[in-house]
């Protein structure tokens, strides 16, 4: 066996040096300044989730609350009182019908922290806006884990590419 043909997790016997091949090291005779060691670091990336829910992801902006069933007659000025008492509000939209020119039904409002979204959710979840009883939730969620998918059958392999070429020609 070569050089090149070596595992990275073989080891010479005897008590030899290891020889490791590949990305991320350097050949023995350049030199590795830091050497190999078999603790890895990591980047770790902080995260401000608390523990009310995490099940919640932040927006590029900050934490974005949909509120819906809001009635159609509903203006900025009704959502932004009702909303202004759980947090400061950055950014507040009521998307409109273009065919009637009335609100759509829903309504997003976006806080500068976690804590000042989830008392909005707290807080007006259940509670009445122009006679219409509002439900509020985080815009943006968590997709559930993904691992590795087992026993799933019915995707496109390879077999099916060159029939698919055949039909069309």
């Amino acid at each position: 066996m070569s050089d090149e043909e070596m595992n990275i997790d073989e080891v010479a016997n005897a008590g030899g040096p290891i020889r490791k091949r590949g990305r991320g090291f350097q050949n023995a005779a350049g030199g590795n300044e830091g050497g190999v060691s078999s603790e890895q670091t990591f980047d770790r990336v902080e995260t401000q989730v608390s523990n009310i829910d995490t099940r919640a992801a932040r927006s590029v902006e900050g934490w974005i609350v949909l509120v819906t069933n809001v009635h159609e007659e509903a203006t900025e000025e009704d959502v932004h009182e009702k909303f202004a008492e759980y947090g400061e509000i950055k950014n507040l939209h009521l998307n409109l019908d273009r065919r009637t020119g009335y609100v759509k039904g829903y309504a997003l409002v976006e806080y500068e922290t976690m804590a000042e979204a989830q008392a909005a959710i707290d807080g007006a979840s259940g509670t009445t806006l122009l006679e219409q009883t509002l439900q509020c939730d985080y815009a943006f969620v968590r997709p559930p884990p993904s691992g590795p998918k087992k026993g799933r059958g019915g995707g496109r392999g390879r077999s099916a590419s060159p029939s698919r070429r055949r039909d069309r020609d």
